[in-house]
């Protein structure tokens, strides 16, 4: 075994690395850039050598050949499947954790790996690639179909294509995703299989010839064709097909002469699970591991140093037992209620679940900004069979607290309690069909009347000589008083007054009828009994969360929708904090509603900011390459008959 290993990561994946490095006794370096100097993996890891970006090669060559490395571990992202960065490992005396140079160039290239397994047997998904009339080709495949990115996965890129009016901009926005993501913007065209069913299976290999398949993980709740929910085993698939496509993983795994841990990728229609076509080799370590290591008990990073120091696997195809069930949830800095666009913010409070695996790169006063993934951590859960494994997890997930960020918690505890979810019925599509039943549409109630009464608190004396002036009970000569604030979360707003103190009052919200309630604060936490429920909530500064749901809820002079949501024209601001990719319009154009205006782009996520009305572009406030905030105007759009 190695005595140092730097890892070539940032995030939870390097701090879930290091903390194998740390069981195995290895030395861990890390790797960070200056925005990431007080993160976790710094702190976590026995040394930490700052360099300018996560993609510089000669940079990380160096750190690691100046701490004393003998491997370098890619983790996933980044140059994970980079075959010049393993080749310059390997230049430099240092061992790639993970395959060889020419089996990540193999299966690299979508349009090469698919010739490759299919001349191995593994049946593919029918396509074409090295397009260049891209409508003649779409018309030959045929509708629905994909775009997918030749040089790289994740989602990134990935367009479907109902319709052939929209086939000319799908591919624009690919190829300057793709470009962006892996300097290639080079796409194939694939048939778009109906009711598809994502199913990836775990392989394992080392460099004596010996190749296991460790069992499928279920991948098909995604949105925006990346995952969110993962699971081992599938409850599609039965014992048959299970080994069947386990060979299948095998045999392409050994076409390209694989060693480490890697994930071939298959995708199969709901309505023929013994039908199964290969998509993507991963060679890489993929963000679902967890979930094959919980039902496996296998240490799959600890075997990746292993496979790359020289041994040989001490496992038999015969030796492994899938146990019980897993399911991954990932928590992302993202807001569901507006098509999933990345949020960032400072960390201001934790709090992490009990009884269930969490794989996270956070602490207090982490600093979520707009240049990387906004996965924020995985929380995992394992059950003696699926139902258990569910139930688990949503609790894990109601036990889970990120404040100063909006995070998608409480809409994967929506999409875990989905009927079909349940059942096991599940698709990619499915998230896209049942959004608007997923997301919540307001604040609740109760959230405002919590506020009110921690504000309240805030405002006691905590002397122990209390002047009755100073006591906020709204007490007055004439008559009994109360205290009345204007609150608002998101799209939501309530008038809320309180008589009385927090220990005993009344609150009123809008218009309804007095209810009797009571508060305590203990640091962060806030409990209160209200409409004859006891609530508990985690807070930190204006942030309130309960059952996995955190909600900023401010004080405001007026209830009115921020981020120019509304029919009106005016100002167009920006949905997240971004750079801004493309300008698609001129000042003095005149635009319809649905325009396409600017081009933002977050955490590797493109959003189009389009026009409220039709009507005329007055401003134009930005330029490509620019930082913008959130709610920051981008332009300004007069109504036509405003003019």
């Amino acid at each position: 075994m190695f005595d140092t290993v730097l890892v070539a990561n940032r995030g939870e994946i390097a701090v879930r690395v290091i903390r194998t490095l740390r069981e195995l006794g290895v030395r861990s370096v890390a790797v960070y850039t200056e925005a990431d100097a007080d993160t976790r993996h710094v702190h976590d890891a026995d040394t930490a050598v700052r360099i300018p970006g996560y993609l510089s090669i000669p940079d990380i060559v160096e750190a690691a050949l100046g701490t004393g490395a003998q491997a370098v571990h890619p983790g996933y992202g980044f140059l994970a499947e980079n075959a010049k960065f393993a080749r310059a490992c390997a230049d430099a005396g240092l061992v790639f954790v993970g395959p060889p140079a020419e089996a990540i160039e193999a299966m690299g290239d979508k349009i090469h790996a698919k010739a490759t397994v299919s001349a191995a047997g593994v049946p593919v998904v029918p396509g074409l690639s090295d397009v260049d009339d891209f409508a003649a080709a779409a018309a030959e495949v045929g509708y629905p179909l994909l775009l997918k990115p030749s040089a790289g996965g994740g989602g990134k890129g990935m367009r479907l294509v109902t319709d052939p009016a929209d086939l000319s901009a799908a591919v624009e926005s690919a190829q300057r995703e793709a470009k962006s993501a892996f300097g290639d913007d080079r796409l194939l065209l694939e048939r778009f299989v109906t009711t598809p069913r994502h199913i990836e299976i775990q392989v394992l290999a080392d460099a004596h010839g010996t190749v296991l398949h460790l069992g499928e993980r279920e991948c098909s709740l995604q949105r925006r064709h990346q995952k969110i929910i993962e699971e081992a085993p599938s409850v599609l698939l039965d014992e048959a097909t299970r080994a069947r496509m386990g060979e299948a993983a095998a045999e392409a795994a050994r076409s390209v002469g694989y060693t480490g841990a890697g994930t071939v990728e298959f995708i199969v229609s709901d309505k023929a699970p013994d039908e199964f076509f290969f998509m993507e080799m991963n060679t890489r370590l993929q963000v679902e591991h967890p979930v094959t290591e919980l039902v496996t008990g296998l240490d799959l990073v600890a075997w990746q140093l292993r496979i790359a120091a020289g041994e040989r696997l001490s496992l038999t195809q015969q030796d492994i037992r899938l146990n019980g069930h897993a399911i991954e949830a990932r928590v992302y800095a993202e807001d569901p209620a507006r098509g999933f666009i990345p949020t960032g913010g400072t960390v201001l409070a934790l709090r992490e679940p009990a009884g269930a695996r969490v794989d996270s790169w956070l602490r207090p006063g982490t600093v979520v900004g707009s240049d990387y993934d906004p996965m924020l951590a995985k929380v995992i859960a394992w059950g003696p069979d699926r139902a258990a494994a569910l139930h688990r997890l949503d609790r894990a997930l109601a036990d889970t607290a990120v404040l100063g960020l909006t995070t998608n918690i409480s809409f994967l505890r929506a999409l875990l309690g989905d009927p079909d979810v349940q059942s096991g019925q599940l698709d990619t599509e499915l998230v896209e069909r049942r959004l608007d039943t997923l997301v919540s549409g307001g604040v609740p109630e109760e959230f405002f009347v919590a506020a009110a009464l921690d504000r309240l608190i805030g405002l006691l004396p905590v002397s122990d000589v209390v002047d009755p002036w100073e006591v906020p009970s709204g007490w007055r000569l004439s008559e009994r008083g109360g205290v009345t604030m204007r609150l608002e979360a998101r799209e939501s707003g309530a008038l809320v007054r309180v008589e009385g103190l927090p220990d005993s009052a009344s609150v009123v919200v809008d218009d309804g009828p007095p209810v009797e309630v009571s508060a305590r604060r203990q640091g962060d936490r806030l409990d209160v009994h209200y409409a004859g429920e006891f609530l508990r909530y985690a807070r930190a500064g204006d942030w309130l969360a309960r059952d996995g749901r955190a909600v900023l809820v401010r004080e405001r002079p007026n209830l009115l929708a921020t981020h120019g949501e509304t029919n009106d024209g005016g100002p167009v601001v920006s949905p997240m904090p971004g750079t801004v990719l493309v300008v698609k319009v001129s000042p003095g154009e005149v635009v319809t509603a649905g325009t396409a205006l600017v081009v933002v782009e977050a955490m590797k996520m493109e959003h189009t900011v389009v026009a409220p009305v039709d009507g005329v572009v007055r401003e134009l406030r930005v330029q490509p390459g620019q930082q913008v905030a959130l709610d920051e105007t981008l332009a300004v759009v007069t109504p036509e008959a405003e003019q």
